[in-house]
Order: structure tokens, then sequence, then C-alpha cells
């Protein structure tokens, strides 16, 4: 599957972990935070993308 993913500088990742962080301290799962954070990127980025390519785990059990 490919997917075009928002570039981000080393500071807007920066910032993406701190607030991942601040979202669990409180209360929320590493999971729930990542997942917010990331919806939140989508929404607000407005600069380029990085066309990345992820392989199904489930086409490798098939596979075997």
């Amino acid at each position: 599957m490919f997917i075009g993913l928002p570039a981000l500088s080393h500071e807007q990742q920066q910032q993406a972990v701190e607030r991942i962080q601040a979202l669990m301290a409180g209360g929320l799962s590493s999971g729930e935070a990542i997942a917010q954070v990331a919806q939140e990127i989508r929404q607000n980025h407005k600069g380029e993308r990085v066309r990345a390519m992820f392989e199904d785990e489930d086409d490798e059990n098939e596979e075997e």
C-alpha cells in the first residue's frame, strides 16, 4: 500500500513527540495519543508529502 505522509521537519517531529507525551500524561494510552496527534498533523499539515509503502502483514502470512 502506498500512502502520502506529511514531511515534517525535525522541530515539527519534536513537537509531535511532546504533544504525544502530554496526552499520555493526561491519561490517554500511547496508541490513542499517537492516533490523535497523527490525525491533527494530517488535518493541519500544509507542506510537502513523502510517498511511503507499507506491506500488509496479513499478505505475508497468507504466503507462508
